[in-house]
C-alpha cells in the first residue's frame, strides 16, 4: 500500500526571512503539501512492519500422546468458552458415571484462574462441592471464597467462611484476606477496613497481599468523584493538601490519611510486620497522583531506590503521567531508558500524549515510529492518540493516514477513533468533509454519542453558522441524545457573539436548568460577552454577585476577556486518568494484575475531543485496574 512520511525541518526563526516575496519552486517542490508550520508529506509514514503482519503459530509437539492431550485440552477449553458454562462440559466429560480425571478437574480450574474467569471458577466449585467422587478439602474452600472475593460477592464468601468455621479449620489469612476484598469489591469499604484492623490486633496476621488489597481499597474510596460525597473533600483540605482537618466528617479524606498511616508503619522497620514491596509504592504514587502531590510522590519514588525496591517500567510511567508538559515527560522517559528499563506501550503512548497536547506532532509521530521499531504492538489507544496529535491541529490527510493504519494493523478503529478523525475536519473548519464523514460514521454501523455531535455543533460555532449548528442541536435531541456542559457552553457564546447578550443569557440559563452548575469557562464567557452597564449587571445578578461595581471589567476575579486559545488547553482534570490505573489486587499465586498500577485503559475511554480543540470522553471511565493499553 501506498507509505508516507511526514517531516517537519526544525528552522530557527533567525533563518527565516519573511521579507523574501518570490521563492522559485522546483518541480518537486510543487508535489509537497505544507501545512501552517512547515510540513512535508512524503513516502514511508507508518510503513507496515513484519512483526504486525498476521502469522500462523506454528505449534510443536514433543510426540503423538503429547499433540492428543493439547489438541483435547484446547477443545475442552473453546466448548466452555462457547457454553458459558464450564459444568456443562465437565459433565459431558464424564463416562458412564465415572469421575474425571482429578488432573482435568484440576487444569481447568487452573486455565479459568488464570484467565480470571472467577464467575465460572466459583460455578466449577459449587459442582464439585456437592459430587461424591469429589474430595472437597480446605484448599477448594479457599479458591471458592477467592471467587467470590473476586467477584465482590461478600454475602456468598461469609457464607463459605462461616461454613469452614463449623468444618473445624483453622482461621486463614487467605480466607480473611478474601473476605475483606468481597467487601471492598462491593462498596462495603468499612466492613473491609474492620476486617483489617481486626486481622491486625488479632490475626491471622496480613500478608503482603493483605496490605496490597487494603491499600487499593483506600486509594479506590480517595479517587471516588467528589459528587460521591456528601461534602466536598476541598472544604476538609488546608492549602497543603496532605495536611486534612475535620477528618470525622469526610470519608474521602479519610481514607486518604488511613493510606498514609498504613503505609507510612510499613515504612517503620521497627513496627513493620513486612517490608512494602513494588506493588504497595505503585499504589501510593498512584494516590498521590489523584491528590495531585506531585512533589510526595517524587519522594516515594525515590525511597523505593533508598530501600531496595527495584524501580520498573510501570514505576516511571507512573511519574509520566504526572506530567502535563512535554519536556518534563520527555526527561523521565530518558531516565528510565538510562536506567536500562524499555519502555513499554503505555510508556510511549505518554510521550505521544504529550507531544500531541503541545501541537508537536512531528514529535509525536516519530515517538510511535520508535515504538513499531521497538517492535512494541500499538494498541487501540496509542492509534487514537497519535490520530488525536493530527487532529488537534486539522491536519486532515496525517490523520486519515494514521485512521487507515488502524485496520491495516488490526485495530479497527471504534467511535472514539471516528469522533477525532471527524475533529480533524472540524479543526480544519472543512464542514463539508466533517458532514461527510459523519455520515460515513453512521454507515460504518457506529451510533454518534453526544461527543460526535458536539464536535460537529462546535465546528458550526466557530463558523458562526447558527443554523447548521441548531440543526445538529436538533437531531441529537430527536435522537434521545442528552447535551453536555461543554455544548451549552458552545451554544450560549456563539448566540452572545452573532446575536445579542440575551440569547447568551438564555442558553445559560437553559444550562443551569438542565443540571449543569455553570462552570469557571461558562462563567468567563458570558463575563465576555456583556458589553454595556447593564449587561454586566445582569451578569453580575445570574452569577450571584450583586456587590460589584458596574464598571469593572471583571467579577470576583473572572477575567471579562476569554482567550481565544483557552479551548486548545482546557483539558478535564483527570486527562492523564486514561493513562493511569492501578492494579487488581488479585495475588493468589502471586503473579496477578496487581503487578501494574499504571495503564492506557482499554475500556471505551479513548480520547476524544470535543472541548475547545479536544476533550476526553466520560464514557465508561475506570476505577482501578491493570496495565492493558
Amino acid at each position: 500500500m501506498p507509505q508516507t512520511l511526514f517531516l517537519k525541518p526544525f528552522i530557527s526563526p533567525s533563518s527565516i526571512n519573511f521579507s523574501q516575496q518570490n521563492v522559485p519552486v522546483s518541480p518537486l517542490d510543487a508535489n509537497l503539501k505544507v501545512h501552517r508550520r512547515v510540513g512535508v508529506i512524503c513516502m514511508g509514514m507508518l510503513a507496515p512492519r513484519k512483526f504486525m503482519q498476521k502469522r500462523r503459530k506454528v505449534e510443536v509437539f514433543k510426540d503423538a500422546a503429547d499433540e492428543a492431550e493439547k489438541k483435547n485440552w484446547r477443545r475442552l477449553m473453546n466448548q466452555i468458552e462457547e457454553v458459558g458454562s464450564a459444568v456443562a462440559v465437565l459433565r459431558s466429560e464424564r463416562t458412564r458415571g465415572q469421575p474425571l480425571p482429578k488432573d482435568l478437574v484440576l487444569g481447568t480450574l487452573v486455565r479459568l484462574k488464570q484467565l480470571k474467569k472467577w464467575n465460572v471458577v466459583s460455578e466449577v466449585l459449587e459442582w464439585l462441592r456437592i459430587q461424591s467422587w469429589w474430595d472437597f478439602n480446605e484448599m477448594d474452600f479457599l479458591m471458592l471464597i477467592t471467587a467470590y472475593g473476586k467477584q465482590g460477592d461478600f454475602n456468598k464468601a461469609e457464607k463459605v467462611l462461616s461454613f469452614m468455621n463449623k468444618k473445624g479449620y483453622a482461621p486463614s489469612v487467605v480466607s480473611h484476606t478474601a473476605l475483606m476484598e468481597a467487601y471492598g469489591r462491593g462498596g462495603r469499604y468499612n466492613n473491609a477496613e474492620a476486617i483489617f484492623r481486626r486481622m491486625q490486633s488479632s490475626g491471622p496476621r496480613p500478608s503482603a497481599l493483605t496490605y496490597q488489597i487494603i491499600l487499593k481499597l483506600f486509594v479506590e474510596m480517595f479517587a471516588k468523584p467528589e459528587h460521591d460525597f456528601l461534602v466536598p473533600i476541598s472544604k476538609y483540605y488546608q492549602k497543603d493538601m496532605f495536611k486534612t482537618i475535620g477528618n470525622d466528617y469526610c470519608p474521602k479524606a479519610n481514607k486518604f490519611k488511613e493510606a498514609e498511616e498504613v503505609f507510612m508503619t510499613l515504612l517503620d522497620e521497627e513496627k513493620s510486620p513486612l517490608k512494602p514491596d513494588q506493588k504497595m509504592f505503585h499504589m501510593m504514587i498512584y494516590m498521590y497522583k489523584k491528590a495531585g502531590g506531585y512533589e510526595k510522590a517524587r519522594k516515594i519514588f525515590a525511597l523505593m531506590a533508598e530501600r531496595g525496591v527495584q524501580q520498573s517500567t510501570v514505576t516511571y510511567n507512573s511519574l509520566m503521567s504526572f506530567e502535563t508538559n512535554y519536556k518534563e515527560v520527555s526527561k523521565i522517559y530518558d531516565q528510565m531508558q538510562r536506567a536500562g528499563l524499555q519502555p513499554d506501550v503505555v510508556s510511549y503512548a505518554l510521550l505521544i500524549n504529550a507531544y500531541g497536547k503541545a501541537r508537536r506532532e512531528e514529535e509525536a509521530l516519530s515517538v510511535f515510529e520508535e515504538m513499531l521499531d521497538a517492535g512494541v504492538r500499538p494498541t487501540h489507544k496509542a492509534y487514537n492518540i497519535l490520530l488525536d496529535a493530527f487532529a488537534i491541529s486539522g491536519m486532515v490527510d496525517q490523520a486519515r493516514t494514521v485512521f487507515k493504519c488502524m485496520r491495516r494493523d488490526r485495530c479497527s478503529p471504534d467511535i472514539c477513533s471516528y469522533t477525532t478523525m471527524l475533529s480533524a475536519y472540524v479543526n480544519a473548519s472543512d464542514m463539508e468533509g466533517a458532514e461527510k464523514f459523519f455520515r460515513r460514521l453512521k454507515q460504518d454501523g457506529f451510533v454518534p454519542n453526544v461527543i460526535t455531535y458536539g464536535t460537529l455543533i462546535k465546528g458550526y460555532a466557530k463558523l458562526n453558522n447558527l443554523e447548521k449548528m441548531m440543526e445538529i442541536y436538533d437531531k441529537m435531541r430527536v435522537n434521545g441524545i442528552k447535551p453536555n456542559q461543554t455544548i451549552f457552553t458552545t451554544i450560549m457564546d456563539a448566540y452572545g457573539k452573532n446575536k445579542d447578550f440575551d440569547s447568551a443569557v438564555v442558553w445559560y440559563k437553559e444550562m443551569e436548568s438542565c443540571g449543569f452548575p455553570p462552570d469557571q469557562k461558562a462563567k468567563n464567557i458570558l463575563l465576555s460577552l456583556a458589553k454595556t452597564a447593564d449587561e454586566r449587571n445582569e451578569a453580575n445578578e445570574l452569577l450571584g454577585n450583586f456587590n460589584h461595581p458596574n464598571n469593572e471589567p471583571g467579577i470576583n476575579g473572572l477575567s471579562m476577556s476569554v482567550d481565544e486559545e483557552d479551548d486548545d488547553n482546557d483539558d478535564d482534570e483527570d486527562d492523564d486518568d486514561n493513562i493511569y490505573h492501578d492494579g487488581d489486587g488479585d495475588g493468589d499465586d502471586n503473579e496477578d494484575d496487581a503487578e501494574e498500577t499504571i495503564a492506557c485503559s482499554g475500556k471505551e475511554d479513548e480520547l476524544i475531543f470535543f472541548n475547545g480543540d479536544h476533550q476526553r470522553s466520560q464514557e465508561g471511565l475506570h476505577t482501578l485496574q491493570t496495565v492493558d493499553l
